[in-house]
């Protein structure tokens, strides 16, 4: 399995503050989800399963159910942004919040620390279920939905959860979108110096 660090273009984030948002990131700049290990890296980097789950049921259609979940999640929050709602979305996204999310219990290690680890293997059902409950939690949770925020980077479509100081967050991240702004804004400087 590829690491989610293994090549910059299909790098996997983790900086919209919900596990939700972090779904709907795997979708630009391209396809990052496109194939079942670089699902389960996303699962554990998500924080959803720890890293030694074996998901031994993984397979191509649990890559379309989470492509489908992606989908409604992203025409839900766009649509509550824009003012727009999306009730077949809604419906969709209920449904799957329905079922039960894997359960998490604490176990011991051989140095004595306890470590997250999960009741049982869970399926495609249970993984859907948790990430859809995060995003109606998101939406019905007044004070996080007040800090949805969509970046300002160049054809930036992400969106993510603006908890810093002031609430004065611009881009989805400070080392992509941001880095690209600071960058641009110190050329068009440049340029206006030699002209």
């Amino acid at each position: 399995m590829a690491s989610p660090s293994s090549s910059s273009s299909y790098e996997l984030r983790f900086d919209s503050g919900r596990s939700s948002l972090d779904l709907l990131a795997t979708a630009h700049p391209d396809e990052r989800l496109d194939s079942v290990g670089r699902l389960r890296a996303w699962l554990v980097g998500s924080g959803l399963v720890p890293a030694d789950t074996p998901l031994r049921g993984a397979d191509a259609s649990w890559l379309a159910a989470v492509h489908e979940l992606r989908g409604h999640i992203g025409q839900l929050v766009r649509g509550e942004l824009d003012g727009r709602p999306a009730s077949g979305a809604l419906e969709r996204v209920n449904a799957l919040a329905r079922a039960a999310p894997p359960a998490p219990r604490a176990t011991r290690r051989t140095d004595g620390t306890l470590a997250r680890d999960l009741h049982a293997e869970p399926g495609c059902r249970e993984l859907l279920a948790a990430v859809a409950r995060d995003a109606v939690e998101l939406l019905t949770d007044p004070v996080a939905r007040s800090c949805l925020r969509r970046c300002e980077g160049d054809s930036c479509p992400i969106i993510y959860l603006d908890t810093s100081r002031g609430r004065r967050r611009r881009w989805c991240s400070s080392e992509v979108c941001g880095n690209r702004e600071r960058v641009a804004r110190h050329r068009r400087r440049a340029a206006l110096t030699r002209a």
